[in-house]
């Protein structure tokens, strides 16, 4: 597995993860929203570099143009629901992809352990094709490798991008023991050193899902 830190890169990418992580700024639902589709846009075009494209013929008022294009088919998804404004970004940029979704939780137990529960999976076929999956967080990894065998049910990308803006270092030890071969690349813009003792990112950014579209019932 392949991992790409954007955050190690003087760039805006920077200025917009510093404002989903500002509790005075997190106050501002909708601007948190639009700064994680701000920063799908983002990986969206870095991930843009790594496609094959075609030269194609375009037929201007005035004549005809060669331009190179996208030749790969590419299917974005996520993992609902904190990941939705990332999704929406990085769909802004690949408008023509295909969908999927995934709906997972983490139930907690005695002691803070916890498993990860399923409840609705859609996607298309993912055979051949450029699978992204977009997850805000990535605190133990546990979550997104499910998440991933899930969807490749559906047959084998031809390569796998995984968008986490911020991670935690165990969870890139946990990726990499599980998804060791070389189809897959993470996108990160910030690795964090620290999880709670319930597996919550420090000093991350807090629960994003509330953050995005409001509180939940336990």
């Amino acid at each position: 597995m392949k991992v790409v830190n954007l955050g190690e890169q003087n760039s805006v990418l920077n200025q917009f993860i510093a404002e989903i992580r500002d509790k005075q700024i997190q106050k501002e639902s909708m601007r948190f929203r639009r700064n994680l589709e701000r920063i799908g846009e983002i990986f969206a075009y870095e991930i843009s570099k790594t496609l094959e494209y075609n030269n194609t013929e375009v037929t201007t008022p005035l004549g005809i143009a060669q331009c190179n294009l996208p030749a790969d088919n590419i299917v974005v998804s996520t993992i609902l629901r904190a990941g939705l404004p990332l999704h929406n970004g990085i769909l802004n940029y690949f408008d023509r992809a295909q969908n999927a979704f995934v709906a997972a939780y983490r139930k907690y137990g005695k002691d803070n352990k916890f498993t990860i529960q399923f409840e609705y999976a859609s996607t298309p076929s993912l055979e051949g094709k450029i699978l992204i999956i977009a997850d805000t967080m990535l605190a133990t990894g546990s979550s997104l490798v499910l998440a991933y065998q899930r969807l490749c049910e559906s047959g084998e990308p031809a390569h796998t991008h995984l968008v986490c803006p911020i991670a935690s270092e165990q969870s890139l030890g946990y990726l990499s023991k599980h998804l060791p071969h070389k189809k897959v690349t993470l996108w990160v813009a910030a690795v964090d050193q620290e999880l709670t003792n319930k597996s919550y990112i420090v000093p991350g950014l807090g629960d994003a899902g509330d953050l995005a579209f409001g509180s939940k019932l336990d």
